[in-house]
């Protein structure tokens, strides 16, 4: 999914009807948000943080010193590590880190929903949506986790929904 249609879901999803205008630039079409009163903002994850602030949710960039660095940390890993990723051996490194990380955590913070799962989750669903149901069951906390966001009020917007089964129809005995 193009960064600018992810840009528009999160306005959305924030509450802003504000209708912002993104531009593109380069190759890998970063996106552009032209300001009315300041220069352009450049990237996703800087437009993305500058509309939390606009919506006055100011919680989802982290709450605790720690914990906006690891909000900054994750949207860091999208734009580096998910963006860009098209084959499938890059895709199970990435979602088997991602699983292991994910372990004992309810979101990519520990407890609190923040900006790093609305982007993440924006990111990897184009992977997800192509896992068949063994593979969302190897990736057990990635499927749990996104399962659990894709649920989330407003985020998922028109996205196609993904179906995760909850019990398991067989046993991983190999």
């Amino acid at each position: 999914m193009a960064a600018v249609a992810e840009l528009a879901l999160l306005e959305k999803s924030l509450g802003l009807n504000k209708g912002n205008k993104y531009n593109t630039h380069g190759k890998c079409q970063v996106p552009i948000l032209q300001t009315n009163n300041g220069p352009n903002l450049i990237g996703l994850t800087t437009i993305a943080a500058h509309l939390v602030k606009q919506a006055n949710k100011e919680y989802l960039l982290g709450s605790t010193a720690e914990e906006k660095a690891i909000v900054q940390q994750w949207l860091e890993y999208r734009v580096t590590q998910v963006d860009g990723h098209t084959n499938k051996d890059d895709t199970r490194i990435l979602l088997k880190d991602l699983n292991s990380y994910l372990e004992d955590k309810v979101y990519l913070t520990g407890y609190n929903f923040t900006l790093a799962d609305i982007l993440l989750y924006y990111g990897l669903h184009r992977f997800i949506v192509d896992l068949t149901v063994q593979e969302k069951e190897k990736y057990l906390n990635v499927s749990r986790w996104f399962c659990h966001i894709q649920h989330y009020t407003g985020v998922r917007q028109h996205l196609a929904s993904i179906a995760f089964i909850k019990n398991r129809l067989y046993t991983n005995s190999h």
